[in-house]
């Protein structure tokens, strides 16, 4: 394994298993931030690059016995597809009502005080309404085509036409989204101080901040399986002649 500080963090996290806990854990974009050397990540997350390294190393070791049931770097483009929609897709569809819901709760009992809160609910309401549609447009357009393009080429068939051209052009897109969908929970990142509560917080108010936590780091992951191999891996195939 080849690690240092000059390899990007997209690399870094497609090749060690454990990497993307790791840099969820020291605050490193791995998704959409993806593209930047490890060393300027750090930087930029004011984090030591050498702690990062050293945990990196520990987690090639851990990785033989943590890492998930498929190599997403060599499954079928398919199986991975299923994974995203029934771990990533299924999760957000679940958790948007039942944040919605808290939301509306916490807002009405704790916005006279903690006046920030109505800031982050309406972010949080675009990110639910964008999201939702981002991924409708995966699962009615993009992610159909891609596994006719796999079926086409495993069959040595051409691959099938589409309206859209090149698959680079909805991926594109998608990636946009994924960036605009990454700076508005950045946002409520910022407004709630890391999702951490005030002292005073009711058990709403505390479960509402550690379910946008956990909608933060699924989200990550989610964009960093798109972004960083169903993607690119989808581009690849769709040039081999």
């Amino acid at each position: 394994m080849d690690l240092n500080a000059t390899r990007t963090v997209r690399d870094l996290a497609t090749e060690i298993p454990n990497a993307t806990r790791i840099f969820e854990k020291f605050g490193i974009d791995y998704c959409c931030g993806g593209s930047k050397p490890l060393q300027d990540a750090c930087r930029q997350a004011n984090i030591p690059v050498e702690q990062v390294l050293r945990s990196l190393e520990d987690g090639t070791t851990a990785g033989a016995e943590t890492a998930t049931e498929l190599d997403f770097n060599n499954a079928p483009l398919t199986a991975l597809i299923a994974h995203i929609l029934a771990r990533h897709h299924g999760y957000v569809k679940q958790e948007i009502p039942r944040l919605k819901q808290l939301f509306y709760k916490v807002v009405a009992v704790h916005c006279a005080a903690h006046p920030e809160l109505a800031a982050v609910q309406r972010t949080f309401i675009g990110v639910a309404d964008e999201f939702s549609a981002h991924m409708m447009k995966e699962e009615m357009v993009l992610f159909p085509y891609i596994e006719k393009l796999e079926q086409a080429k495993c069959a040595g068939r051409p691959a099938p036409l589409a309206s859209f051209g090149s698959i680079r052009n909805p991926v594109h897109m998608m990636e946009l989204e994924h960036e605009s969908t990454g700076k508005a929970v950045q946002a409520m990142r910022t407004l709630t101080s890391s999702y951490t509560p005030p002292e005073s917080a009711c058990f709403s108010y505390r479960t509402l901040y550690s379910a946008l936590k956990e909608f933060e780091a699924d989200l990550h992951e989610h964009v960093h399986l798109e972004n960083n191999i169903l993607f690119p891996r989808a581009i690849a195939l769709e040039a081999q002649k």
